[in-house]
């Protein structure tokens, strides 16, 4: 292992990323699938309302502002999300070990193959579409294609998300063979 020297922002976040005053947030793995679920959930709410104001003919503003406010809960969600993965994703390969290297490695790869299923069934339904609808795909290709982008984008924390496991109890301790017979 070559060892690199941390500067001063790699040390702040992984500071943050393992400071455990919120790990009552995602202390279960219930706790944390739910906190992806609502990821989930409001970043396809948020795309929903954009792709609203997209195609909708008189642009409501209420999408946007519908939009700004699902932004803080999302916010919210994705810090716990990386407090419950200590910054798996967030932070620099140099202040990662070896384990969470590898971890973070599987976490892309695992998002990487999810991402090219959706592509592959976003790619299939836009020519389903055109060629039933003919017009269809030009309205929605747009919306379609940004909104896997943002798939992209967030999949992998959703990944590592799902995947963190538990913390071990702090009485969790490892007895010598024997130990419990003196």
């Amino acid at each position: 292992m070559t060892t690199t020297r941390l500067t001063r922002y790699d040390r702040s976040m992984l500071r943050l990323m393992n400071d455990r005053r919120t790990a009552a947030w995602y202390a279960t793995a219930a706790r944390r699938r739910l906190v992806v679920a609502a990821h989930v959930t409001l970043t396809v709410a948020g795309g929903a309302l954009m792709t609203h104001f997209l195609l909708a003919e008189d642009e409501p503003l209420w999408t946007v502002a519908m939009t700004a406010v699902l932004l803080l809960p999302w916010m919210v969600a994705t810090g716990v999300i990386n407090g419950a993965t200590r910054g798996l994703l967030e932070l620099r390969e140099r202040a990662l070990d070896e384990r969470q290297s590898a971890e973070r490695s599987r976490v892309l790869a695992r998002a990487h193959r999810v991402t090219t299923l959706l592509l592959a069934v976003t790619a299939v339904t836009l020519l389903i579409t055109g060629g039933t609808a003919g017009d269809a795909p030009k309205t929605y290709a747009a919306p379609l294609l940004i909104a896997v982008l943002v798939v992209h984008w967030v999949m992998p924390l959703w990944v590592a998300g799902w995947r963190a496991q538990d913390e071990p109890a702090d009485d969790d301790v490892v007895l010598e063979p024997g130990a419990l017979g003196r």
